[in-house]
């Protein structure tokens, strides 16, 4: 069995988890969350606790019961709590704000980009050259975040750029005459 699968999801106080056949639902303070499953992994919640058990013997079972328990725990973390990822622009005249349901970017372009919000996702501008993405679905939030970083990734000479803000990026030395 896979050592993922063998520790059960507390669900704390204001969270429930619903189980049907095809899908399990979990509802919080900050949203729904709904994920399919295949017939290889039996949930059952008691006690509060939901466990995790492969449903035969085979290798595909074995790792599906880690992965939709990894899977089941983020639902749970992101409905009680939610997840959030943070960006920094670096560079000369890079600006973030939020403009109604978009984010408007000032990137060094000839054009300003606007990035639409997906649904359930929210999007703050602390500062000028701070970007925090807030969601329920950790997925979702990393998507987002993940697009906003694209349109300039971090060049590697001066280090301009969309960064995360636990990214280290490794200057390189410029070439000698």
């Amino acid at each position: 069995m896979s050592r993922i699968a063998k520790y059960p999801v507390a669900v704390p106080a204001g969270v429930e988890a619903n189980i049907a056949a095809d899908q399990i639902t979990v509802k919080g303070p900050l949203g729904t969350l709904t994920q399919p499953l295949t017939g290889d992994v039996e949930i059952k919640l008691e006690d509060g606790q939901l466990t995790f058990v492969p449903a035969n013997d085979s290798r595909h079972a074995n790792a599906m019961s880690g992965t939709v328990r990894a899977l089941v725990n983020n639902m749970v973390t992101g409905v009680s709590k939610g997840f959030e990822r943070k960006l920094n622009l670096v560079g000369v005249g890079f600006r973030a704000q939020v403009e109604g349901k978009a984010l408007k970017l000032q990137l060094g372009y000839s054009h300003d980009i606007l990035h639409p919000m997906p649904e359930g996702i929210k999007i703050e501008c602390p500062s000028q050259t701070e970007i925090v993405v807030k969601g329920s679905d950790k997925q979702a939030v990393g998507q987002v975040a993940a697009e906003i970083r694209g349109y300039r990734e971090p060049e590697p000479y001066k280090g301009k750029g969309v960064r995360y803000s636990d990214e280290t990026v490794i200057i390189k030395e410029t070439k000698k005459k």
